[in-house]
């Protein structure tokens, strides 16, 4: 078999060889480095995350602020440690963040409604229109916070459902926190027949709210006549509570009331009507 020899193009391939050599065992090099730099790195985020959780801990800092500071914090801390991970692979980083900027605008005009989310996300951080374990309606929604996060609210509703509503939503809608305030007042409406005596009627419902510990004293509960409805009498019943006896007042208070009112002969009336019959005449 003849020798076949490498074309000549006025270099070397020896040099070339030998360069190829070098600028790979030079690139594994960085390469595990950049490998290092990224799992230690993410060691030392997850260190440092848990000692600013210690301490905000320990300041008693709210835990809506910790969630939504942490979750901020550890993103950046990581963008931190992968910019350095690619610094390491003798990538130029100020070309490459010039580059990630510029994606970064592009991305941010794409995902108008996450930056929104996360712009929301700081509003309810700094105003604290909730935080975490109070009992809110927003975006359509009621549940407990179990979560601020930067993007988004997790709810956890009556029936223990997980809802995860964006914050973008809940600070364009309207929101009622029920737990805000320690006092929450009950309104009932009870409707007892004509023919009942309204006195012995208010006499028996303050003697079942008098025997109910959770509520208040003060202020004072209503009991007073609303409406002459079309078959009924009805009576206001607005005792205050402390916001955690809500439903239980609520339940416990119309079942006694029923109760009550079976015993003492008080009715509860049921829509009615009267109907007329006239005979036909003919002519």
């Amino acid at each position: 078999m003849e020798n076949v020899n490498l074309p000549e193009f006025g270099f070397d391939w020896n040099e070339v060889i030998v360069m190829l050599k070098t600028t790979g065992v030079e690139f594994a090099i960085n390469l595990v480095t950049a490998i290092a730099i990224f799992y230690v790195g993410r060691m030392v985020v997850g260190l440092l995350m848990r000692g600013l959780n210690k301490m905000m801990r320990a300041q008693e800092v709210d835990v809506t602020l910790q969630t939504f500071v942490s979750n901020l914090s550890r993103m950046v801390l990581l963008i931190f440690v992968i910019i350095a991970a690619i610094g390491a692979l003798g990538i130029q980083t100020t070309s490459f963040i010039a580059i990630l900027g510029a994606a970064g605008l592009a991305v941010g005009l794409a995902l108008q409604g996450s930056l929104s989310n996360f712009a929301s996300g700081v509003l309810i951080v700094l105003f604290r229109p909730y935080k975490v374990g109070d009992f809110v309606e927003a975006a359509g929604i009621s549940g407990s916070v179990e979560e601020v996060q930067i993007l988004t609210t997790v709810l956890k509703t009556g029936d223990n459902k997980k809802v995860i509503v964006p914050n973008g939503q809940i600070m364009d809608s309207v929101i009622t926190n029920y737990s805000a305030n320690e006092r929450r007042r009950v309104d009932m409406v009870v409707g007892v027949s004509y023919d009942d005596d309204l006195d012995k009627v208010r006499s028996t419902i303050k003697q079942l709210v008098a025997a109910d510990d959770r509520i208040l004293d003060d202020p004072a509960c209503t009991i007073a006549v609303s409406a002459l409805a079309d078959s009924s009498v009805n009576f206001v019943v607005r005792p205050w509570v402390k916001s955690a006896d809500y439903w239980g007042v609520m339940f416990d208070l119309t079942e006694a009331i029923k109760k009550r009112f079976d015993k003492e002969g008080i009715s509860f009336p049921f829509p009615q009507q009267d109907v007329h019959l006239y005979k036909a005449t003919t002519d």
